[in-house]
């Protein structure tokens, strides 16, 4: 019998890991993560996990000097594979810290 590798229910919850991994990879000064996948329920890209749809607002010194796009890849190489494989949608609002 095939088991598998692991449940929804064992697997972290998709806000967390998103703000584990910023958290690692930029330093922020600043974060805050909306589940915003009830808004999107029936939609496209709606899974029916809970977990597609997702903002971030991110401070972080990384930032300094870096254009909106630059900013927006350092957050999307951070999350890379959850983009990939489960996230379906991110709005990011990502500034340095003074702005």
């Amino acid at each position: 019998m095939n088991e598998p590798s692991s449940s929804a229910a064992e697997r972290i919850p998709l806000v967390v890991e998103i703000e584990n991994r910023l958290n690692t990879a930029l330093s922020p000064t600043r974060l805050d993560i909306s589940n915003d996948s009830a808004q999107h329920a029936g939609h496209m890209g709606d899974d029916g996990t809970g977990e597609s749809h997702f903002s971030v607002t991110i401070e972080a010194p990384a930032f300094t000097g870096l254009s909106r796009v630059q900013r927006q890849r350092l957050v999307n190489q951070a999350l890379a594979d959850l983009l990939r494989d489960r996230i379906h949608a991110l709005a990011i609002r990502a500034t340095a810290p003074g702005e």
